[in-house]
């Protein structure tokens, strides 16, 4: 499996338009249109989820992109060392270099401000986006497979993976010590058939089990399912910026996959123990109406 379309989809002149741009876009708009289309089942107007779009998405790529610059991948990747000395090439997104948890925490950033500001449910806009932040990634992945960006360790197969040329290796993978038809893990292929999942796993919820749910269960479970996924998918990334014994990734994630569990947890327990108040509350008011009735 190798790119079949160059990573320029135009070039006019000094301007051009990347694949990886352009994918990112069409899984961002299907991610919306999904949201679009279930808002109003939640008394949503659809046009604040476009309208909040915007706002979401200028500080997602804000977010996403400052995780990448401060972050220090291996294997000749750029990040921090490079952006201090080269720091115009920070603007520089077509080339690749977004990270995933700077997106969410800057695209909850730019939902919770929306919804403030139009006095909005918050966990509702949650909700609604969580799916479609997952379809998203699934389709924008791709982009890393045009740029030969994104891929893990050698197979060790004959017919499994993705050939990098040498332009695009890491330090660590030479030409002259793996062949040009070298086969590497695609990893950018995991997280997008595990994003393709989780997506399809929160809609169903969403749909069919929403009168089990309360307003913020289904982004949480978004939280947990990708930082979960995504925690094995980093043990494939040769270049992955390391803090310790795990990928920086792979400790966000496990802090946000246990809160997200912990969250969950505490909010169906808080859940059971309502009717139970709500039972005894009833049981007193009729003891009380049942003497009130004695005494008249």
């Amino acid at each position: 499996m190798t790119p079949p379309v160059d990573p320029i989809l135009v070039q006019i002149g000094p301007f051009a338009i990347h694949w990886y741009g352009v994918l990112i876009t069409i899984g961002i708009l299907l991610g919306a249109v999904y949201a679009a289309r279930q808002a109003p089942r939640k008394g949503i107007h659809s046009d604040h989820i476009w309208n909040g779009l915007v706002v979401a998405m200028i500080l997602g790529i804000i977010g996403a992109r400052l995780y990448h610059v401060f972050s220090s991948p291996r294997g000749g990747g750029l990040g921090w060392e490079w952006y201090r000395e080269h720091p115009l090439d920070i603007l520089k997104i077509w080339q690749g270099g977004l990270g995933i948890y700077g997106a969410i925490i800057g695209g909850v950033l730019g939902v919770a401000i929306y919804a403030w500001r139009n006095k909005l449910p918050l966990l509702v806009l949650l909700d609604l986006g969580a799916p479609g932040l997952a379809l998203g990634q699934a389709i924008g992945r791709w982009g890393n497979f045009i740029n030969q960006e994104l891929y893990g360790p050698p197979t060790g197969s004959s017919w499994w993976g993705v050939k990098i040329d040498a332009a695009h290796r890491l330090e660590m993978y030479p030409i002259s010590q793996y062949p040009p038809d070298t086969l590497f893990h695609p990893t950018f292929l995991y997280e997008s058939l595990w994003c393709l999942m989780l997506f399809l796993v929160l809609a169903y919820l969403a749909r069919k089990r929403a009168d089990r749910l309360r307003d913020g269960d289904i982004f949480v479970g978004y939280i947990v399912g990708y930082a979960l996924g995504r925690f094995w998918i980093e043990f494939f990334r040769p270049d992955a910026w390391m803090l310790g014994s795990l990928a920086a990734a792979q400790w966000f994630g496990l802090a946000l996959a246990i809160a997200g569990v912990a969250l969950l947890v505490l909010r169906r327990r808080d859940r059971v123990a309502r009717p139970e108040v709500m039972a005894d509350t009833e049981t007193a008011e009729n003891d009380s109406s049942a003497g009130n009735s004695k005494v008249l």
